[in-house]
């Protein structure tokens, strides 16, 4: 690195920290997601104003591969912390209305998005039309389960009947996801051989059958969590970068890799050493992570937008919206949740936040979306994440009672608004 390149990357680090504090801070008082301002820091230095003259200034050719390996890094320890936040215990007890609604939020939307590939590989022409129609109608599917669980306590929800099945229900919806977007890199190839996508088979059972335990007896030896240091962090951080190399090489994205770390650290017994684990990562992840939104700003150019690309848009957003809300709705009521728990329901599935744009940017990578479609649908993820707080606070204001979902429990819940 040239001297130049080194202090245009500092310069460039304290401008996206900067901005991404500042928009985060301004939407939190707007009662918005943080993750809302920080996507939008990231497309306002991208090439949409002033036709790329502040990006091309602050982001040359030679700084952006700098920049993108630390988004990389950060994207990384994100979705390990996706992967600690997952709870097997969510998914379990909340019976039928769970699984009609996880069946609503993933198959409406993604029925949906096939239809809408259908219409838009006409003019952005794929060079895998079969891999692209899949992945439109996973893009379309995706809840952000990190945001939505912020949305839920920042609103005192997170420990209600509504909010336990909207965190099960996104929890199940994104490792669906997540297997579904495996499986299409595989299809894709990702510039490997189909062999070394098969070695994440074995890569997935020593993980769970080795890993798990040896790190439940480092963490949790006699089922007592020890206390967590410096050294503990050292070594989280290195299993998750270790896990997200070995996934990369063996054709698979490296956020692969990290979510799967991320699923088997010790969780019985060792919930106050998970939010140690989660706290220590996310203070490296809020440094690391604003720089992924201006990486990912950097390919959304709204500066050509014109009468098609508005109409592809609203397609993309019509979609998105009924197809979340409407499939989560009808499979949430399918099992006899009230209107309007099951109105609230839909409307925090319909979150989608920086999930999306990990995924959206796998597309990318993948030469499954152009640069078009790609900021079109990065324009999505910000409407949808933004309409969730204003339409939660319209269809579910007041406490709502639901009654038993099973037929052990007799007493009926009170859910707080």
């Amino acid at each position: 690195m040239t001297s130049h390149q080194v202090q245009l990357l500092f310069v460039d680090l304290a401008l996206i920290l900067f901005l991404a504090r500042g928009l985060g801070q301004l939407a939190t008082r707007l009662q918005q997601p943080a993750v809302v301002g920080e996507i939008l820091a990231g497309v306002l230095l991208g090439p949409t104003l002033l036709h790329g003259a502040i990006s091309d200034t602050l982001f040359p050719s030679d700084v952006r591969p700098l920049l993108t390996g630390l988004a990389n890094v950060g994207v990384a320890l994100f979705m390990f912390g996706v992967g600690l936040e997952l709870d097997g215990a969510a998914l379990r007890g909340r019976g039928r209305t769970t699984a009609g609604a996880v069946l609503g939020s993933t198959l409406v939307p993604f029925a949906l998005g096939l239809v809408l590939a259908l219409y838009l590989a006409g003019d952005h022409a794929p060079h895998n039309r079969t891999a692209f129609v899949v992945f439109v109608g996973l893009a379309v599917s995706v809840t952000a389960f990190p945001v939505l669980a912020r949305i839920l306590t920042d609103r005192g929800l997170s420990t209600t009947t509504v909010g336990g099945l909207a965190l099960a229900t996104a929890a199940a919806v994104d490792v669906v996801a997540w297997a579904a977007l495996a499986a299409v890199q595989a299809g894709v190839g990702g510039g490997s051989g189909h062999w070394k996508v098969a070695l994440t088979l074995p890569f997935l059972g020593a993980m769970v059958v080795v890993v798990r335990p040896l790190l439940r007896r480092l963490f949790v030896p006699a089922g007592r969590p020890v206390e967590f240091t410096s050294q503990h962090l050292a070594l989280v951080l290195i299993l998750a970068l270790l896990s997200a190399a070995a996934t990369e090489a063996m054709g698979m994205h490296f956020i692969f890799g990290a979510f799967l770390c991320g699923t088997v650290m010790p969780r019985a017994g060792a919930e106050t050493l998970r939010e140690e684990i989660h706290r220590r990562t996310g203070q490296v992840t809020a440094i690391l992570l604003p720089v992924y939104f201006v990486v990912a700003g950097l390919n959304v150019d709204l500066s050509g937008l014109d009468g098609g690309m508005l109409i592809d848009l609203g397609l993309i957003f019509a979609v998105a919206v009924v197809g979340k809300f409407g499939g989560t709705y009808l499979g949430a009521r399918s099992q006899r949740l009230q209107p309007r728990p099951a109105a609230a329901v839909a409307v925090l599935m319909n979150t989608r936040g920086l999930t999306e744009l990990v995924i959206l940017g796998v597309g990318l990578e993948l030469g499954l979306l152009d640069g078009s479609l790609y900021s079109l649908m990065v324009v999505m993820a910000v409407v949808t994440t933004a309409m969730t707080g204003p339409l939660l606070s319209r269809v579910y204001r007041e406490p709502v009672e639901i009654p038993p979902v099973t037929a052990r429990r007799k007493t009926t819940t009170v859910v707080r608004s």
